[in-house]
């Protein structure tokens, strides 16, 4: 039986727990660490004096701030003993996200977690600088100016061309076709001259260790994987929207859930994101 403070606790907090874990997403990259850091916060939501917090959201938000500020401490030595190219772990939604996509969540990793934080609070999530403030307990001169370098540092990182909706999956659909039958004509004729390919294997699944640049070596690096797919086709799944990137889950020979998620240019595909390490794909199955 629930004791009445617990429910009380979580009748606050349950409404608020999706947009937290999406506060902490962005922030840590990873939908396990982002969900334990929300469990921890509604842990020690539990024994606050409620009574006291005029604005739940905003105090709570803080709280999830802290915490990945905290975990960020630790996550980036991890981030540096990494095997392969890190990609952040793929949420696939069905309707189109804009707001933090792929290569912006990867620009993110650049930055110290404070500009990190400073710049989604604001030109994510629309706070402002009193709050940013409050939340990263810094004074608003120094947020501004922390939003103001992370911003120099992401700009190229937004979407210069949007492609429509219903031609970005059309897009992904036509690659997945071409890449798995072998025909390189048709896969050559969707990629940009100067696409490149990341694969995150993580050391678990086979996977590149390093990014693949240019045409010719991603062309070459799909010839081969054709001639496995003669053997061992890959299954697809669905198609779907990752991290705001179209694209597509696959199930592979070995049994793992795949996604491949594409940032198109002027109806190209200008980089193609592979994740496979099978840690990153549990929260999908």
């Amino acid at each position: 039986m629930t004791d009445p403070a617990s429910a009380q606790a979580a009748a606050g907090f349950n409404p608020l727990r999706s947009k937290l874990i999406r506060v902490a997403y962005r922030m840590l990259g990873s939908v396990a660490d982002a969900e334990d850091i929300v469990q921890d916060a509604f842990i020690r939501w539990m024994h606050v004096d409620r009574d006291e917090v005029r604005v739940p959201e905003a105090f709570l938000r803080r709280m999830v701030m802290r915490l990945c500020l905290d975990q960020l401490k630790s996550a980036r030595h991890q981030r540096e003993t990494y095997i392969g190219p890190w990609l952040p772990d793929p949420v696939v939604e069905e309707e189109e996200r804009e707001d933090v996509t792929l290569p912006l969540m990867l620009a993110l990793e650049r930055l110290s977690p404070l500009e990190r934080a400073a710049f989604l609070l604001h030109d994510v999530f629309g706070l402002d600088f009193e709050e940013v403030a409050a939340t990263i307990q810094r004074e608003p001169a120094a947020c501004r100016q922390l939003a103001a370098r992370a911003r120099t540092h992401v700009r190229e990182s937004r979407p210069r061309f949007r492609v429509e909706k219903a031609r970005g999956l059309e897009l992904a659909k036509a690659f997945f076709e071409a890449s798995r039958s072998g025909d390189m004509g048709a896969l050559g004729a969707l990629l940009a001259d100067d696409v490149s390919l990341h694969a995150d294997g993580g050391g678990k699944r086979p996977a590149a260790r390093l990014p693949v640049l240019g045409f010719e070596r991603v062309m070459k690096v799909h010839a081969w994987l054709a001639r496995l797919f003669r053997e061992k086709r890959s299954t697809f799944v669905r198609v779907g929207f990752i991290n705001g990137l179209p694209g597509f889950v696959t199930l592979e020979a070995d049994g793992e859930l795949q996604t491949t998620a594409l940032e198109i240019e002027d109806s190209k595909v200008a980089a193609i994101y592979v994740v496979r390490n099978p840690d990153k794909l549990r929260h999908l199955h």
